[in-house]
């Protein structure tokens, strides 16, 4: 960046060209008198940020300005939102309050840029930062849900320009993106911002995988555009012919959406058949949008046969984000399954743009499945008791999750998120049916509360008076209101009980001739490891602990090493060492560096992968791939626990655990030819092995000591070199 020349004019006249270009994606919503109020906060924001950069060396207002532009282009927010999206960064970047930004501009764009605002202060250190700023924005969203569409803009101009970023940065920004922003889009019906969303986050986090892919396509685009003409043709004109006006086009499925596929089916690329999809748009009235999407639909499948278990229907019930589209697979002209997507203008544009467009057509259905899923999150919300942690998982698993449509015994539709259970259910009907649910019938019979609801049954939830929330609940149930009331309930009893255990543990200390203080009660906890006073009351009351442990206590406490919370200074000690610019990359297998590391065994890194240290509460660091199943979790939420990891160029010989999954056709002697170039000609050693044959089809799983990537690819290429072998994939986890 030294070399960077400041051309004060050219940036001006860019940042002019760049405020037209806005200002003309803001016509269709300009109202009078809006223009000025988007000059006014655009003319704040470039005074503000008049002498701040970006780490492209680029002027800052760049970033509001572009913010704004998608904001009005891709989402279709009004004029409001560009004002907020314009201040998004000066509360919390520059010396304005919040208390002027209200004076020049009103109560509501303040609340907006007080959700879009980071928290700042002084946090528990074991809490995550980012969970608790995803939680604040939460709570403005049952506000005002502006607050995530312009955080949502926010975010995607970030991933759109994170290449100037450092490594770590970037696979942090790109984890919480993937973890929480791309389901969040998805779930306000933002279906182009989310996969653009997924595909940026990938292109950090599995950058290798990502270019393959990325290159496969472009090598196939040619045949696949020739494809989709051959295919489209026909339709158009019977289409003509019928008078139905409509646009009929192809569209390429994601990157992400993609790999997905290959990693749920375990097959090569080129064996993914749909890597694009038809999408047929239908001008006309609301009042005859069923009929012609249905008309539509019989003309494709009178030209091409569709797979009956393929049809998904969500014009009569449309999904709980107000999608509308009629979706069914076909045989195409070179025998290869296409996916059609049949919809309206109107459906179009709710699907593109989500709930911006959702409002704008609200009159015709006032109580939609959005307003309802806002609802919910209120109701989520209003359990403050809940951490910000759990408080994001529970809304991560309820966020991304299809639904399933269930009916009460009088026929009343309740939405509930595939995997459900009857206790699911109760808990949606009413908390007190849940707490109280000893059995249902489902479709008249009989079935246990961990029982999972298909589409469309009919339950009838069974209580009792008698009946408490159990703590075995929590395994089996799936939505959030269930989980938050299960917990709540138990910690209501687990209180209750710890009362009580405070007694005793009173009456056993006074016969010890131990005084009942803070202090001791702290000490007492901290050597049982319990994480606090009510958790060592509660043990009392229930007899782990008895005076016979408390006497050992007493006897340790004589001996001159004192038992304090090891963990606490440690991570905290360790963590300040993160935060120091200065510290080095961990260099895994480096004898000269004491560190205290292991491999996780949820995706068995080895010489050549990507890879990062997390900070473990009893394990010490744990070493993860980034392409790790588990690591946009950690990464997203415990941001502060992740430190930077390298292989040192050192480590040769060593020997690293992997899985390999062999999928192919049963043959004599096959076993023989697997083991036999794993063992003999690349005298790997083979850790476990398990085989299975069914109806002709061979599926095997081989745990394997390697050295490198580059020895396990080898491997991987001579293996599916074996007549019969149709797939080789590396798999995660050894379980």
């Amino acid at each position: 960046m030294e070399d960077y020349v400041i051309d004060i004019e050219a940036e001006n006249k860019e940042i002019r060209k760049r405020y037209r270009a806005l200002l003309r994606a803001c016509k269709p919503t300009l109202q009078r008198g809006d223009k000025q109020e988007i000059r006014k906060a655009f003319d704040l924001a470039l005074e503000m940020h008049k002498d701040m950069r970006r780490k492209s060396g680029e002027p800052y207002i760049y970033h509001p300005i572009a913010v704004a532009q998608i904001a009005a282009e891709e989402i279709g927010l009004g004029t409001t939102s560009i004002v907020c999206a314009l201040l998004h960064d000066v509360v919390e970047d520059t010396s304005i309050t919040l208390q002027e930004i209200e004076t020049q501009f009103g109560k509501k764009v303040a609340r907006i840029i007080d959700g879009l605002t980071k928290i700042s202060g002084i946090f528990d250190p074991n809490s995550s930062m980012q969970a608790e700023n995803f939680r604040k924005m939460l709570l403005t969203l049952a506000d005002d849900v502006r607050v995530i569409l312009i955080k949502l803009a926010d975010r995607l101009h970030n991933m759109r320009t994170m290449e100037f970023m450092a490594r770590h940065k970037q696979l942090k920004i790109a984890s919480e993106t993937s973890y929480l922003y791309a389901p969040l889009a998805h779930r306000l019906g933002l279906y182009a911002i989310k996969s653009e969303l997924e595909d940026l986050s990938m292109k950090y986090t599995d950058p290798d995988t990502y270019k393959f892919i990325a290159k496969k396509l472009n090598e196939k685009k040619t045949e696949r555009e020739k494809f989709i003409e051959d295919f489209i043709k026909p339709v158009e004109e019977i289409l003509e012919e019928q008078d139905i006006k409509a646009d009929v086009f192809g569209r390429p499925k994601s990157i992400h959406s993609i790999w997905n596929k290959m990693r749920k089916k375990s097959i090569p690329f080129e064996e993914v058949y749909d890597l694009f999809a038809i999408r047929v748009i239908i001008d006309t009235p609301a009042e005859r949008e069923k009929t012609e999407c249905w008309k539509v639909y019989s003309i494709i499948t009178d030209l091409y046969r569709p797979n009956p278990d393929r049809l998904r229907d969500w014009v009569s019930s449309p999904k709980g984000n107000g999608y509308e589209s009629l979706h069914t697979t076909v045989m195409g002209p070179r025998g290869q399954w296409v996916e059609v997507q049949i919809r309206t203008k109107r459906m179009n544009e709710i699907a593109e743009k989500g709930f911006a467009a959702h409002w704008k057509y609200k009159e015709s259905n006032s109580d939609s499945g959005l307003d309802q899923w806002i609802q919910k999150v209120r109701s989520l919300l209003s359990n403050s008791e809940q951490s910000a942690l759990d408080f994001v998982d529970d809304f991560k698993m309820n966020l991304f999750s299809d639904e399933i449509f269930i009916f009460t015994p009088k026929g009343t539709l309740v939405q509930l998120p595939n995997g459900a259970t009857a206790l699911d259910f109760a808990f949606e009907i009413h908390t007190d049916i849940g707490a109280t649910c000893i059995g249902a019938k489902v479709n008249h019979k009989l079935v246990p509360l961990s029982h999972p609801l298909q589409n469309g049954d009919q339950v009838e939830i069974i209580t009792s008076s008698k009946q408490v929330p159990k703590e075995d609940w929590l395994n089996f149930v799936v939505t959030a209101k269930a989980k938050s009331k299960i917990r709540s309930s138990l910690k209501e009893e687990k209180r209750r009980v710890a009362e009580d255990g405070k007694e005793i543990l009173e009456r056993k200390l006074k016969s010890l001739k131990i005084t009942y203080n803070t202090d001791n009660i702290n000490k007492i906890a901290n050597y049982f490891k319990y994480p606090s006073s009510q958790e060592l009351f509660y043990n009392v009351a229930k007899g782990v602990i008895d005076v016979k442990n408390l006497r050992e206590y007493v006897a340790s406490e004589k001996t001159p090493e004192q038992h304090h919370n090891q963990f606490s200074s440690h991570v905290s000690g360790l963590v300040e060492k993160i935060n120091k610019k200065d510290l080095d990359t961990i260099l895994i297998g480096d004898d000269l560096q004491k560190v205290d590391y292991t491999l996780a065994p949820c995706c068995n890194p080895i010489p050549g992968d990507d890879i990062f240290g997390f900070l473990t509460v009893n394990d010490g660091i744990k070493i993860h791939r980034t392409s790790c199943p588990n690591a946009s979790k950690l990464m997203a939420n415990y941001g502060y626990r992740i430190l930077k990891a390298q292989w040192a160029s050192s480590q040769v010989d060593a020997a690293f655990l992997t899985g390999l999954r062999i999928v192919g056709i049963d043959d004599v002697g096959l076993i023989n030819k697997i083991t036999h170039i794993i063992s003999q000609e690349f005298k790997v050693n083979i850790r476990s092995l398990s085989i299975s044959s069914n109806e002709g089809i061979f599926e095997g799983n081989i745990m394997v000591f390697v050295n490198n990537t580059g020895q396990l690819d080898n491997l991987m290429k001579s293996l599916k070199d074996i007549s019969g072998i149709t797939g080789v994939t590396r798999y995660e986890a050894e379980n």
